[in-house]
């Protein structure tokens, strides 16, 4: 499968992209746990079928120490018996973030309730953003028909 548009040699997408990952990089430092963030991002991926940031998700995770076997429940998460209630907490938000289309009301208050307890303000604001720069980057990779599975952990940077 070829791509529709190079997206790192199109001037136009490539500084868009630049503008993407530094909103991702904005929340770093939100004391949200690394495993988490992992959690949120594949989960968004697998939802919106982008093969390529599920790979790279995936493969960052696992080059950061996460577990593979954790990583393979994610889809199934509900029934899964290895993550944490916040974790559970930062997997349904990511779910009714990413299906927003899906729910009149948007995110549901239960869902926002939950994970309000497990995670502070700031924390709260680096998830929203996270889900949201996610999802803004599954729909790129997806309109181009970004191929996956050559991504390796630290080819971008």
């Amino acid at each position: 499968m070829e791509p529709r548009i190079d997206l790192f040699a199109n001037k136009t997408t490539a500084k868009f992209l630049k503008h993407l990952v530094a909103a991702g990089k904005s929340v770093e430092a939100s004391g949200v746990p690394e495993t988490t963030g992992f959690l949120v991002l594949l989960r968004a991926s697998q939802i919106n079928g982008c093969g390529f940031c599920t790979d790279m998700h995936y493969k960052d995770a696992v080059a950061a120490g996460e577990e593979p076997e954790k990583l393979n429940m994610v889809a199934a998460w509900r029934e899964a018996t290895v993550f944490t209630e916040a974790e559970r907490a930062a997997l349904e938000l990511a779910e009714e973030g990413t299906r927003i289309a899906d729910a009149a009301g948007g995110v549901s208050d239960e869902v926002w309730e939950n994970a309000a307890k497990h995670y502070d303000e700031d924390q709260l604001a680096a998830l929203v953003a996270s889900i949201a720069v996610i999802n803004a980057f599954n729909r790129v990779n997806v309109l181009v028909r970004q191929p996956a599975g050559a991504y390796r952990p630290g080819m971008f940077g």
